[in-house]
C-alpha cells in the first residue's frame, strides 16, 4: 500500500480508465495547460494530448452541455468543475438533460458521464462559493451522487463513476486535496451505492459523509474516554444510498446521529432521519438528532465561520443527548 494525496488518487483514476478506454476524456476549466485548479489532473495533457484533456473557456452551460450531447453519441466524458457552486448555470443540463434523457429516448441513449468537482465550504471563500448541494443532484431521479472522504474511496469510486453507463455526480472537496492516505498499487473498484463502517461502536451510530466526516472522528475519540463507543458510517454514495447499512447500525446501537455539511431544510439528514424512523422506529432509544450547518448563507466572516459549520463539539453535545448524558 501506497500513501497518496487525495489529488493523486483522482488523476490515478482518471488516467488509468483512460488508458483503458479512448472514448474518455477530460474537460473543465484548467484541467490541461495548468495541470487542473487543484493539480488533479497533473501530467495528463502530456499523456493523453489536448484533444482527450481539454482546457474550456469559463462557461459552464456550454461545456456541459458538448459533454451531454458527447456522450449521448458514443463518448465517455468527465467534467471537471472548479467548483460546484459554478455549475449551476449549467444546471439544466444536468438536471433536464443528462438525467433525464435515458428515459425521455425510452432507452435509445445511455449519458455515461462523470461531473466532479470541488463541494461544500473551504474557508473564506464567501457565499456563493461555499455551498453543499448534494440534496439538490440526490434529488433528481437518473443522477447518482457520490461523495467520498479518503483517497482510498475516492480513486475506487470514481473509477466506478467513470464505467457507469448513466450520469454521476462526484463531488470532493478544496480542502481535501492535499490530504494523505493508503492507496493500493492494483486495480481496484468500490461500487456506488455501498456505505463503509469506518469505525466499529456499540453505543450510537453517527452517519456522515465527506471532509465533515472527520469532525466525527475527533469527537468519537473524546466520547471513548468517557466510555461511549461510536460507530461511524461514511455514506460515501449519497444516491443510491446503502439503507441496509444504516438501519443495521441503528439496530445495533438503538441511537443514531446524522452529521452533515449541508443547510438542515431538506437535507440528506432528513431524508435519513425519515428512512430510520419508518423502518426502524422499535428500535430506537432517543429521538434521531442531526448536525447541520446554520440555516443561513455562508459568512465570510471566520469568527462566524466557524459558528456556522458543524464541529466535534457539536458532535459531541448530540451523542450526550441522545445517550441522556450531561
Amino acid at each position: 500500500m501506497r500513501t497518496i494525496q487525495f489529488r493523486e488518487a483522482i488523476c490515478e483514476a482518471m488516467s488509468e480508465e483512460m488508458r483503458h478506454d479512448e472514448s474518455i476524456y477530460l474537460m473543465g476549466e484548467e484541467v490541461a495547460e495548468y495541470n487542473g485548479a487543484y493539480k488533479a489532473s497533473k501530467g495528463m495533457l502530456a499523456e493523453f494530448g489536448e484533444k482527450r484533456v481539454i482546457d474550456t473557456p469559463i462557461a459552464e452551460l456550454g461545456f456541459t452541455g458538448i459533454a451531454v450531447g458527447s456522450a449521448m453519441n458514443g463518448c465517455r466524458p468527465i467534467v471537471e468543475y472548479m467548483t460546484f457552486n459554478f455549475c449551476l448555470v449549467g444546471i439544466d443540463q444536468i438536471i433536464n438533460n443528462a438525467a433525464k434523457m435515458r428515459q425521455m429516448t425510452g432507452g435509445q441513449f445511455n449519458v455515461p458521464i462523470v461531473f466532479r468537482g470541488p463541494t461544500a465550504s473551504a474557508g473564506q471563500l464567501g457565499a456563493t462559493h461555499s455551498q453543499a448541494l448534494e440534496n439538490w443532484f440526490a434529488n433528481t431521479p437518473g443522477l447518482k451522487v457520490v461523495v467520498p472522504s479518503t483517497p482510498y474511496d475516492a480513486k475506487g469510486l470514481l473509477k466506478s463513476a467513470i464505467r457507469d453507463n448513466d450520469p454521476v455526480i462526484f463531488m470532493e472537496s478544496e480542502q481535501m486535496y492535499g490530504d494523505k492516505g493508503e492507496v493500493p498499487d492494483g486495480e481496484y473498484t468500490i461500487p456506488l451505492g455501498v456505505a463503509d463502517v469506518k469505525r466499529e461502536g456499540t453505543d450510537v451510530t453517527i452517519v456522515s459523509f465527506g471532509k465533515i466526516i472527520k469532525e466525527a472522528f475527533i469527537a468519537a475519540d473524546e466520547l471513548a474516554k468517557e466510555g461511549i463507543s461510536c460507530e461511524i458510517i461514511d455514506l460515501r454514495t449519497v444516491r443510491p444510498m446503502d439503507k441496509d447499512a444504516i438501519l443495521a447500525s441503528v439496530k445495533k446501537t438503538n441511537r443514531l446521529v446524522i452529521l452533515e455539511e449541508a443547510w438542515p431544510f431538506a437535507s440528506i439528514s432528513s431524508e435519513i432521519t425519515y428512512i430510520v424512523q419508518e423502518q426502524a422506529f422499535d428500535f430506537l432509544d432517543a429521538p434521531i438528532q442531526r448536525i447541520t450547518t446554520a440555516d443561513t448563507p455562508a459568512p465570510y466572516s471566520p469568527v462566524l465561520l466557524k459558528d456556522w459549520l458543524p464541529n466535534a463539539g457539536d458532535v459531541v453535545k448530540a451523542v450526550k443527548k441522545v445517550m441522556y448524558k450531561k
